[in-house]
């Protein structure tokens, strides 16, 4: 089995290293990973210039662009062969509810998908980062469980694993994504220059964050493993859109 890994962390990210060791115990592993940190790039692809490919001392491949520039340049001609899984990860920081929209990590999981490959994206829900070790064996037991029993279709899989010893979780749940409340204000600020600048605001506080949900899931100590799909469609409104349009 040949495993394309990535991040949005950058390739010199501890959870990559991290997530690379545990899985190259059950596969052949390449890692194609972003130059520098990448959070917040969701699916961007670069377009404006072209784009660099360079190994470093540990063989990892990095690139001057963004996640999901790292696995499409690796599926579509990078590589000499097609990997049979992406895994995306470990992030440093959770991906759930709106926060996926966003996210690199799950960005690069999702071109694999798009591309028809299985893939996953791996998440530790502490900024602290204590345990990457726990998401790495999470992510292992995961890949193991697929290659004992295959998903016959391209999947894309969101897990969001706490940031606690292996030995503490309370188990994995299949669960839905939730939402937050809208994000906190901006931060204005003065620079050096006198100029006024802007930092984004912190995301908001989970507003569904029920039963069934990746915030209730991992508020459990459970790890929270969340089927995506990239369909957007908003099929309920179809009849009132045409119904407008009429």
């Amino acid at each position: 089995m040949r495993i394309l890994v990535c991040n949005d962390d950058g390739y010199l990210a501890p959870g990559l290293l991290a997530l690379a060791s545990a899985l190259s115990e059950l596969a052949e592993i390449v890692v194609v990973a972003p130059e520098r940190n990448q959070s917040g790039a969701s699916n961007s692809l670069t377009l404006n210039r072209p784009l660099s490919v360079r190994k470093a001392e540990n063989g990892f491949l990095f690139v001057n662009g963004t996640p999901t520039d790292c696995v499409h340049l690796a599926v579509t001609g990078l590589l000499d062969f097609l990997p049979d899984m992406i895994v995306s990860g470990i992030n440093q920081g959770a991906n759930m509810g709106d926060d996926t929209i966003y996210s690199g990590t799950v960005a690069a999981a999702m071109e694999g998908f798009l591309l028809g490959i299985p893939s996953l994206a791996i998440s530790l829900t502490s900024f602290e980062a204590e345990h990457y070790e726990t998401a790495a064996r999470v992510a292992r037991d995961l890949v193991e469980r697929f290659i004992r029993q295959p998903i016959r279709q391209p999947v894309l899989l969101n897990i969001n694993v706490p940031d606690l010893p292996y030995e503490n979780l309370a188990g994995m749940e299949v669960t839905r994504l939730g939402k937050r409340h809208k994000a906190e204000s901006v931060v204005r600020m003065v620079s050096p220059r006198n100029e006024t600048v802007y930092w984004v605001g912190a995301a908001g506080a989970a507003q569904d964050a029920g039963s069934g949900t990746d915030f209730n899931a991992v508020e459990r100590n459970m790890v929270s493993v969340t089927p995506l799909q990239v369909d957007l469609t908003h099929y309920s409104q179809i009849a009132t859109i045409n119904e407008w349009m009429a």
